[in-house]
């Protein structure tokens, strides 16, 4: 195998397990019982957009989509805080 159909393989297989993870997780978002469940799969689907772009980045050897990676963890994390705290405040 030469260097080229490898790293086509590789991109193929990366894509199609990102795909069916990202297709799983959307089913728990719009099937999910509660919020709480909808929070955490919408997490793991920020994470799955996280992953892809490392990946991207390590294939084509650049770091350019590292600010884009910093400000989805960010939205990642105060998205969790708020459906946290709203959580915390309607149990009450």
């Amino acid at each position: 195998m030469t260097p080229d159909t490898m790293k086509a393989l590789l991109i193929g297989v990366i894509l199609v397990a990102f795909a069916v993870a990202a297709a799983l997780t959307i089913v728990r978002i719009v099937v999910g019982p509660s919020i709480l469940d909808r929070a955490v799969a919408s997490d793991v689907l920020l994470t799955e957009v996280l992953c892809v772009l490392g990946a991207e980045m390590v294939i084509n050897q650049h770091a350019r989509s590292i600010p884009i990676m910093l400000i989805i963890a960010a939205v990642g994390v105060f998205g969790s805080i708020s459906v946290a705290r709203f959580v915390a405040r309607r149990d009450r």
